[in-house]
């Protein structure tokens, strides 16, 4: 039932390397948290290699792939399968309508970023993820224990724990990746760590933090926080006075926020509050000026 390595996608953005090792997804299946009763979202099955194990173990498997001519070769794979549905879809633009349900799969690594986030700021997001990504990207995401703290892990440990379970070879896959590869897990909290009412100045708050023009974190805050508190938050949370945002963990992070809840006023609030969206703007803008220049300098290839 598993589909030959002959039809791979032809775009550059959503190529990915499949793993040729099917032995090695079952395993993996069998010792993740999916269950019979559970239904599992696949983004980019390819070529239908996780589809097959996933079917075997689990209630149902919503398979979403972008490429026409895969899509069509799995739904004639699978014809006979039927907890298995093939949807010819981008998944970023995808409607999941379910409200309990898991994520296992080898996503292209092109847009590891936008799909981990689509998948972790959903009003229902996965009970549970696995993605094989690049360890790279994998260390962002999880910070510690393995790496610094980052902007992007800090936005969602409070909602998410975040590991890796696996690091792959390289020959696991075809084509061979020049990256290293990393199976993440995203496991949703029982019950987030910031409340709901406070999730949005969070974000903010980390924002604000992490895109200040002064490299140290006591300068970047030094409108927010006086000088005494700032110096008595990095000895109470035992980080040094000179950190940058890097060097706190992720506990460091959520009691300095826990502070400024409590310990400021709002007009320091009203400092903080839109950097998220503010940021998100920035970026829109550089991504325009990007795609008009590339449409100008076309004609010069």
């Amino acid at each position: 039932m598993i589909i030959s390595s002959s039809g791979l996608r032809k775009s550059v953005k959503y190529s990915q390397n499949f793993i040729n090792n099917s032995s090695l997804v079952k395993s993996f299946i069998q010792k993740s948290s999916i269950s019979k009763n559970d239904i599992v979202y696949e983004i980019g099955p390819g070529t239908g290699t996780i589809t097959y194990e996933l079917a075997k173990l689990c209630k149902k498997v919503i398979a979403v792939e972008i490429d026409k001519n895969l899509a069509q070769k799995l739904k004639e794979k699978f014809h006979a399968v039927s907890n298995i549905e093939v949807r010819n879809e981008d998944f970023l633009t995808h409607a999941v309508g379910e409200k309990a349900y898991k994520v296992f799969s080898n996503i292209p690594f092109n847009i590891t970023a936008s799909i981990v986030k689509k998948l972790t700021e959903l009003n229902s997001p996965p009970l549970d993820a696995f993605l094989f990504i690049q360890f790279e990207a994998a260390e962002k995401f999880v910070g510690e224990p393995i790496a610094k703290e980052t902007q992007q892990s800090l936005l969602i440990k409070p909602f998410f724990e975040l590991s890796v379970e696996h690091q792959f070879r390289r020959t696991d896959f075809r084509p061979m990746p020049n990256v290293d590869v990393a199976l993440l897990r995203i496991k949703k909290r029982a019950r987030p760590l910031v409340e709901a009412k406070n999730i949005q100045l969070y974000k903010d708050f980390i924002v604000y933090g992490f895109n200040s023009r002064k490299p140290v974190l006591r300068e970047g805050f030094k409108n927010v926080f006086t000088g005494y508190q700032f110096s008595r938050l990095a000895k109470d949370l035992n980080f040094p006075d000179s950190s940058k945002p890097t060097d706190l963990n992720f506990s460091q992070w959520l009691s300095l926020f826990d502070f400024f809840l409590e310990g400021t006023d709002e007009s320091k609030k009203l400092l903080v509050r839109d950097s998220e969206s503010g940021l998100k703007s920035r970026q829109d803008k550089l991504k325009k000026i990007h795609r008009t220049r590339t449409a100008k300098n076309w004609r010069n290839f």
